[in-house]
């Protein structure tokens, strides 16, 4: 059995979200996705998410190619995230290439889905907040 695992945010889960989950389900038996949580996403992106950690899981857990999922706590822990859940290979977005090269599994690195991204949906809702007088 391949065990593929995955990381990411999936705040305002997408298209590009459902894609890469896909292609990296295909590389594989078993998929299993981590997901950050809304401290490490502050702390080690400065970033803060539209939806909770919780809300995010729950959204992720309903896909359908993923089969197992948990919490992220730090970008650091990857390594230890691999061995634990025992992962043959690494799928990450190609905006982390080279990153991750010395993991203890094999990685691949996927393109990103053309015009959609958490911060381009951000940036159109920033656009429709009325403006202020």
């Amino acid at each position: 059995m391949v065990i593929v695992i995955t990381f990411g945010n999936f705040d305002l889960f997408h298209t590009g979200h459902v894609r890469i989950l896909k292609r990296a389900r295909e590389f594989g038996d078993r998929l299993i996705v981590g997901i950050s949580t809304d401290e490490m996403t502050k702390r080690e992106k400065n970033k803060e998410c539209i939806m909770t950690q919780d809300q995010r899981a729950e959204i992720v857990a309903s896909c359908k190619y993923v089969d197992d999922i948990f919490f992220e706590e730090s970008l650091d822990k990857k390594a230890e995230y691999i061995k634990k859940y025992k992962a043959d290979i690494l799928v990450m977005g190609d905006d982390w290439r080279g990153r991750f090269d010395d993991m203890p599994c094999k990685v691949i690195y996927l393109p990103r889905s053309d015009r959609i991204s958490t911060t381009m949906l951000k940036e159109k809702l920033d656009k429709l907040k009325p403006k202020e007088f």
